[in-house]
């Protein structure tokens, strides 16, 4: 009964069919992508084509850099880099982490972690390495004041640009679950737990408070990445040489990112943002600066950074749970067949 079933899955499935899209899903959101690329180009939908493509929200003067506030348009981008985001991530996914697992060997559940931990390694290798790039630009790490002064302050280019692609990236990540096969216990926790991560970096980011919010991406993202990498590292450890050590560092590094982030966030909201308070709340102007706002921010990055500390902590408890009662079970299963033999 096996072997009818692996030749039916060998050919063609029926257009528009589940499995047809699944397969095909990179070239279908490729062409919807060039649909847009094609009416830039197209004067009768150039105007509404470029909404989807290009920055909106320019509040620049003649003569002056390009500059940015957030609004309503900015997600017509994200679902457009949304497009560009699953196209990349069949990319990385066929021609790099494919061919690499098939040389490892892996089981199915080493598989999966290291498919997901992949793709996530490489986003927040990419991110962290943008989003400090912009942090030395814009003069955030030798100047922390800039990052409350001179608020509400239009954003750069590719500061706008960093925080569209992040909006971006885990909108797609919605879609991903149907096109990477996800189990349906699996796929409200993880839908949920994107659209945690859309509202937790837009509210930020239509509040103005970008400045602070790239810097605790960027805090995030090295965190992150180690714990990505140290998963990965695990799948591929059959010895378990590196394990240990690998996760110590993860879990370091994590905790240290959390305490970075609580101190930065209080740092910003509670004392610098209060210096420049100077008049009420603006909605049209984009002026959030008042302290019910400022705290509210505060408490929700204090909660998440609470979490995520609880998260990191309960997982190496667990962990260690686990490496005891392996290495207690086979000391007790031995003595327990001696006896039987030497009784026979």
């Amino acid at each position: 009964m096996v072997k009818p079933v692996r030749k039916s899955s060998n050919k063609n499935p029926p257009i528009l069919s589940h499995e047809f899209i699944i397969q095909n899903h990179a070239d279908i959101v490729s062409c919807v992508a060039m649909l847009f690329v094609v009416g830039l180009m197209i004067q009768a939908t150039s105007p509404l084509a470029s909404i989807f493509i290009t920055l909106q929200h320019n509040v620049t003067e003649a003569g002056e850099l390009p500059l940015y506030s957030p609004g309503v348009k900015d997600w017509a981008c994200v679902f457009f880099y949304s497009l560009i985001c699953i196209v990349i991530h069949a990319i990385i996914q066929e021609y790099g982490l494919d061919k690499i697992s098939k040389k490892l060997h892996l089981s199915k559940s080493k598989l999966a972690v290291f498919s997901t931990s992949g793709q996530l390694a490489v986003f927040y290798l990419i991110s962290a390495g943008w989003g400090l790039d912009l942090a030395i630009k814009e003069h955030f790490i030798p100047d922390i004041a800039r990052l409350w002064s001179d608020y509400p302050a239009p954003m750069p280019f590719m500061l706008k640009l960093y925080i569209i692609v992040q909006l971006a990236y885990n909108l797609h990540e919605i879609p991903e679950l149907y096109f990477q096969r996800t189990k349906r216990e699996e796929y409200t926790g993880k839908a949920v737990q994107s659209i945690t991560a859309l509202v937790l970096i837009y509210i930020p980011y239509l509040l103005n408070f970008n400045r602070l919010l790239v810097c605790l991406l960027v805090l995030h993202h090295i965190s992150e990445l180690f714990n990505h990498v140290s998963q990965l590292i695990q799948t591929v450890d059959k010895d378990e040489k590196f394990t240990k050590g690998t996760r110590l560092v993860s879990n370091i590094l994590q905790i240290l990112a959390r305490l970075g982030s609580i101190i930065l966030a209080i740092l910003t909201l509670f004392y610098g943002f209060a210096l420049g308070e100077q008049r009420p709340l603006d909605i049209q102007a984009g002026y959030f600066n008042i302290a019910v706002v400022r705290y509210a921010v505060l408490a929700g990055i204090l909660s998440l950074q609470m979490y995520l500390t609880f998260k990191v902590i309960s997982q190496q408890i667990a962990t260690s749970r686990e490496s005891k009662g392996t290495t207690v079970a086979p000391k007790v299963k031995p003595q327990k067949k001696d006896k039987s033999k030497k009784s026979t």
